[in-house]
C-alpha cells in the first residue's frame, strides 16, 4: 500500500499527545486530553487492518502472525525491562506476581497487585490488550466473505458493548473486551471500507470535521464534559476522516520529520515512560521548574522512542521480513526460488 503521510501524522500527534500527558502528570502539570491519543489510535488501526486485509488476500493466521511479529517483541523487550527492573529495587512500589507477569506478556487482562487495576507490568501495555482482541476478532472475521466481515465485526462488537453497559463485573476480562472503546476500531474499519470505496468528504468538508474534532477535544479538555469513549471515538472519527480527505485530494506531502515520529510512534509509546520516569524523578533535586521539567520529559521521553525505533523495532521488523522471503523462496521451486532470492 502507499504509505498515507496524513495517517503516519495523526499516529505522530497521538504519541506525542500521550507522551505530553504523562510527563504533565509526573512533573505537576494537567493535559490530560493527551489520553484521547489513545482513542486516535485505536480508529487509525481500525483503519489500516481493513485497508490492509482488504489490499490483498491474508489467512486468519497469516494476519495474526504479521500482527504478532510487529506488536509482541518490543513489548516483551520493554516488559523484560520493567521486570528487571522491579528486581533491581528501581521501582520500589511495583509488585509482581508469576500471574500478573505471564497475563502481560500474552496480552491477557489481569488486576495489577501493585494497585489493584487493569494494567500489565508495563502500564501503558493495557491499550494492546484491546488491539490484540480486536486482531483476533478481525482475525476470524477473514474466513467470512468480504462483504459479511463489517456486518460480523459490528455485531459482535455492539453486543459486547451492550452487555458491557448492562452488567457490571469485576472480571478483567469482562470489563475489557465490553468496554465501548473497542468500538473506536470498528468505526475505523467503517473508515477504511469507505475510503477504498472512495466515498471520502469533499476537502472543504475534511476541514470542518478537523476543525470541529479539534474544538471537540479542546473543550473535554479544558471543561472535563465528555470525558469517555461515547464522546472521543466520533471525535477521532472525524479527525481521521477529515485529514483522509486531504490525503486524498493531494494536499498532504511528506514531511519527514513528522513522518518518523509517525514511524516511531509505537515504540515512542512503549518507551516514553522510562525516560519521563527518569526526568520526574531528578528534576526536584536539580529545583527545575515544572514547565522546564515538563518540556525535558516530553523531550526525553520522544527521544527515548526514537532511538528505541532506530535499535530495536526497524532491526527487528527487517529480520522478520528476512525469515519470511527465506521461507516463501524455500515453498517455490528450486528455480523459482532462486530467481526469487535474486531479486530481493
Amino acid at each position: 500500500m502507499k504509505k498515507l503521510y496524513g495517517i503516519q501524522y495523526l499516529r505522530a500527534f497521538a504519541a506525542l499527545a500521550v507522551v505530553v500527558f504523562h510527563a504533565a502528570e509526573r512533573t505537576g502539570g494537567h493535559f490530560a486530553i493527551g489520553a484521547a491519543g489513545v482513542d486516535v489510535f485505536f480508529v487509525v488501526s481500525g483503519f489500516i487492518m481493513w485497508t490492509l486485509a482488504q489490499s490483498r488476500p491474508v489467512t486468519p493466521l497469516q494476519f495474526l502472525r504479521e500482527r504478532l511479529e510487529r506488536i509482541a517483541p518490543v513489548y516483551w523487550i520493554a516488559t523484560a525491562v520493567m521486570v528487571a527492573g522491579a528486581f533491581a529495587g528501581l521501582f520500589p512500589n511495583m509488585k509482581l506476581t508469576l500471574g500478573h507477569v505471564l497475563g502481560s506478556l500474552f496480552f491477557i487482562p489481569h488486576i495489577s497487585p501493585s494497585n489493584g487495576e487493569i494494567w500489565p507490568v508495563l502500564v501503558q501495555g493495557w491499550t494492546l490488550n484491546y488491539e490484540m482482541f480486536f486482531y483476533a476478532v478481525f482475525a476470524c472475521t477473514l474466513l467470512l466473505p468480504t462483504a459479511r466481515r463489517l456486518p460480523a465485526l459490528a455485531g459482535l462488537f455492539i453486543l459486547l458493548t451492550v452487555i458491557g453497559l448492562s452488567f457490571d463485573s469485576d472480571n478483567p476480562l469482562f470489563r475489557t473486551y465490553t468496554n465501548p472503546a473497542i468500538l473506536e476500531f470498528l468505526l475505523g474499519a467503517v473508515i477504511g471500507k469507505f475510503w477504498l470505496e472512495g466515498k471520502i468528504p469533499s476537502p472543504a468538508s475534511g476541514l470542518a470535521l478537523i476543525l470541529l474534532a479539534v474544538f471537540g477535544f479542546v473543550f473535554v479538555g479544558v471543561t472535563y464534559v465528555g470525558f469517555h469513549p461515547f464522546v472521543f471515538g466520533p471525535l477521532a472519527v472525524a479527525l481521521v476522516t477529515g485529514v483522509l480527505s486531504l490525503e486524498r485530494a493531494g494536499m498532504i506531502s511528506d514531511f519527514r520529520p513528522l513522518t518518523w515520529i509517525g514511524d516511531a510512534s509505537y515504540s515512542i509509546y512503549l518507551w516514553h515512560t522510562l525516560a519521563v520516569s527518569v526526568v520526574a524523578k531528578f528534576a526536584p533535586a536539580l529545583s527545575l521548574p515544572a514547565p522546564l521539567a515538563l518540556v525535558i520529559a516530553v523531550l526525553a521521553g520522544t527521544a527515548i522512542g526514537l532511538v528505541a525505533y532506530e535499535l530495536l523495532e526497524k532491526p527487528i521488523a527487517a529480520a522478520f521480513k528476512t525469515l519470511r522471503r527465506r521461507g516463501a523462496s524455500r515453498a517455490l521451486p528450486p528455480e523459482r526460488g532462486i530467481e526469487a532470492v535474486t531479486k530481493t
